[in-house]
């Protein structure tokens, strides 16, 4: 639940950020005709848009298992951070190329610049105080790791979806800055059909990047490797355990993982015994990861090990 907590903080941040910068910039694109200002403009709402979905995604994802759902709703949080990085590439990236190649066939001098100026300036600031909010989120679970080595390893894809969104954001307003300002300087009004097309690049690299991390989630990544070897570690210190045969692990949300063990149990034991086994390990699993929401056990005998070994031979 810290996960989601956080992940809303810094939602709800870029979404009113968002909201109050698209309007501004479509006001501003009205004004002067600036392409670069409409890209810009759109690429505000899409990310308005994505934000809402995000915040939709992390509700569904934490609603109660149901017979239909007997592993709850984890992956729809999942599902709609696929979506989001669809929708950039989609409406974005789609949207920002297409007035760039209007724009550089028929040139349209921008009729009042400094007021492009003033609100990309403006827009800057917002954009960069949001992307400072998610920022300092991130970095609380991304430790030493690099910003792009943390988001292929990160569970909570809402946490990097927003930084990189802002990122691309940033660099996009630059462009449109250049843009703008190489138009009225140079008198081509070519160059802000540039610049639009220049944007349209940095929101399709940056959906690849964020589709690509989605779809391992939404396909089922297994949890980090400490998390691994020290479920292995809880399992193999209990009374009675001989060995740890096999564990897989899903995630199924960023707070939700589910966990199998294959384990084989000294030879002695009895089954009330193998029962006790079990339930402590369970208990101990989810004490210090309470993010394993299901713990299933398949409890094996060296006799069964030495069946499979033999079987494995003869074949």
């Amino acid at each position: 639940m810290a996960a989601a907590s956080a992940s809303r903080k810094v939602l709800y941040a870029a979404l009113a950020g968002n909201l109050a910068i698209a309007l501004t910039k479509f006001g501003a694109a009205a004004w002067t005709g600036s392409s670069a200002m409409l890209s810009e403009g759109v690429h505000s709402v899409v990310d308005t848009s994505n934000q809402l979905l995000l915040l939709y995604g992390i509700k569904r994802a934490s609603l109660p298992r149901d017979e239909d759902h007997p592993l709850g709703h984890g992956r729809e949080l999942y599902f709609w951070s696929f979506i989001v990085a669809l929708l950039i590439f989609s409406l974005g990236a789609g949207i920002s190329f297409y007035q760039g190649f209007m724009h550089i066939r028929e040139p349209a001098v921008i009729s009042d610049p400094f007021i492009n100026y003033i609100v990309l300036g403006v827009s800057f600031v917002f954009e960069g105080a949001t992307l400072w909010i998610a920022l300092t989120e991130f970095n609380k679970t991304r430790g030493t790791l690099g910003l792009i080595e943390a988001a292929e390893v990160s569970k909570d894809p809402p946490s990097y979806l927003v930084l990189f969104e802002d990122s691309a954001a940033l660099i996009g307003i630059i462009i449109a800055f250049a843009g703008t300002l190489g138009a009225e300087l140079l008198a081509m009004p070519v160059l802000d059909g540039a610049a639009s097309i220049g944007i349209g690049v940095v929101l399709a690299a940056t959906s690849i990047f964020l589709a690509r991390e989605s779809k391992g989630l939404l396909i089922g990544e297994g949890a980090r490797a400490r998390t691994q070897r020290s479920i292995r570690e809880i399992a193999a210190q209990c009374g009675g355990v001989e060995q740890v045969n096999d564990l897989v692990t899903v995630h199924l949300a960023p707070d939700q993982v589910v966990a199998a063990l294959s384990l084989e149990f000294r030879d002695p034991l009895t089954t009330p015994e193998i029962e006790k086994a079990v339930a402590t390990i369970e208990q101990h699993i989810r004490e210090k990861h309470p993010e394993v929401t299901s713990v299933f056990i398949k409890p094996q005998s060296s006799v069964t090990r030495g069946e499979r070994a033999s079987a494995k031979l003869s074949a």
